[in-house]
């Protein structure tokens, strides 16, 4: 059966600031307490949406979640009105506010893990909201996420949500962030690979000791259980720990797959030839070819990739069955990284045109290309099937564009959070979204 890999992304929300709330996350870290400016941000997301859907991707968007979070302050024990309860968190908790006001929403390649019906046991589309557990600004994040997902993805018969996994360490889930698929073509059954950094209850290998493994097997395995995938059709492979400890986070960092292709360093994994084995062999039995293409440590070191984001890209098939590498300004800013991908022309890789995009706003927050969208797979029935006012056209970035004009500040420091009014500022944004994408009240406010 026929089907395409649609891409949503994250819309960046009015209170995009630079807190330094993701510990293991360097871009995040060096940014702390500089000035943010949430217009450009979102009008940085929305132009990449739209130059991807001109050229023929199916390019969604998701919306942003309400922030600050009231519902964090108060069950922290902030009490009164709205404003009192921001004005008390400013001056007695302000690490808390922060937490509460993050639009770390806007990487929805965090937003949930998807598998496609072609791989799942009950033939629908699965969605597992993560968890986030690691840090508590993304961990009050998946109900809001699921409650969005569903609005988007609401017919049952073709769609299943799930509910995050109880947020426990042991089951810490990331996301699309470490999850990639496998196949030959989008329509058929896939080889869904997972990556983690620790197991729980051990037996898999060192962990980092400088940064935290966010993710870990035990959830991994309760992914894909949920969505019915077969043993013979899954890999669970750990992310090298020492990368962890040099700011790769999530897998996606360090690397990137579509269709038979995974795009990585040579340093990703542990024992990275057993799993391109395994994912070779998997797909084989599948009707696909496993292509690796993987770029040398001296080449491209691992800092190198941590500070542009070489693989925090998108790989994309386009209409034409060119294969297009999505990449943020950064790889251009970078000499060894320019340099490599200057040579893929010279190469017998299965990667024809590099993009880049100016993704200044969230790259400084530490999310480039691939952390502001999350991959969905459907077929004809399934497209028809998604609610149709976020699919990114002429008529839908001019409504966006100037929503973001209208109701985004240009300038947002840390002590702006403490403004009452960005939450009023906030709420009527999204009220008005809400009307633009046809969601209905998904918000706690609108209800």
């Amino acid at each position: 059966m026929q089907a395409f890999e649609a891409n949503f992304d994250g819309l960046v929300g009015p209170t995009h600031n630079y807190a330094g709330l993701s510990f293991g996350n360097v871009a995040s870290r060096n940014n702390e307490k500089s000035a943010a400016n949430p217009k450009a941000a979102a009008k940085q997301g929305l132009r990449k949406m739209k130059r991807l859907a001109d050229l023929g991707f199916h390019q969604g968007v998701l919306p942003p979640l309400e922030r600050p979070s009231l519902k964090l302050l108060r069950n922290v024990g902030f009490t009164g009105t709205d404003a009192a309860v921001i004005e008390r968190a400013a001056a007695e908790a302000p690490a808390l506010l922060a937490a509460a006001s993050s639009a770390s929403a806007m990487w929805t390649a965090n937003a949930a893990t998807v598998s496609p019906s072609a791989d799942t046991s009950d033939g629908r589309v699965h969605f597992t909201p993560a968890n986030l557990s690691a840090k508590l600004h993304r961990a009050i994040e998946h109900e809001e996420t699921r409650r969005s997902l569903s609005a988007i993805f609401s017919d049952e018969a073709r769609f299943r949500i799930h509910h995050a996994l109880p947020g426990t360490p042991a089951l810490g889930d990331e996301g699309a962030a470490n999850h990639t698929r496998f196949c030959s073509e989008y329509g058929t059954k896939g080889v869904e690979f997972f990556v983690y950094g620790r197991s729980e209850y051990g037996g898999h290998g060192a962990e980092p000791k400088r940064f935290p493994a966010r993710q870990t097997l035990e959830a991994s395995r309760a992914v894909a259980r949920l969505h019915g995938l077969s043993d013979d059709a899954t890999v669970f492979a750990q992310q090298l720990p020492d990368v962890i400890d040099a700011g790769v986070f999530h897998n996606d960092v360090i690397a990137v797959g579509n269709c038979n292709t995974l795009f990585c360093h040579q340093r990703a994994f542990r024992d990275q030839a057993s799993v391109y084995d395994q994912l070779s062999t998997k797909l084989q039995l599948l009707g696909g070819a496993f292509n690796a293409i993987e770029v040398p440590e001296d080449e491209v070191s691992v800092a190198d990739a941590v500070s542009s984001y070489l693989f925090n890209s998108q790989l994309l098939n386009a209409p034409d069955g060119r294969q297009v590498l999505v990449v943020p300004q950064e790889c251009r800013e970078n000499a060894r990284v320019a340099k490599y991908l200057d040579s893929l022309k010279d190469r017998s890789t299965s990667i024809d045109e590099v993009l880049v995009f100016d993704l200044r706003e969230s790259m400084k927050n530490g999310g480039g290309p691939a952390c502001l969208r999350l991959r969905v797979v459907l077929n004809a029935a399934e497209l028809a099937a998604v609610n149709p006012g976020v699919w990114i056209d002429d008529a839908l970035f001019g409504k966006l564009d100037a929503w973001i004009e209208t109701h985004y500040r240009d300038r947002l420091a840390p002590e702006d959070l403490a403004d009452p009014g960005l939450l009023a500022e906030s709420r009527a944004a999204l009220d008005v979204l809400t009307g633009i994408l046809g969601l209905g009240a998904i918000y706690d406010f609108q209800r």
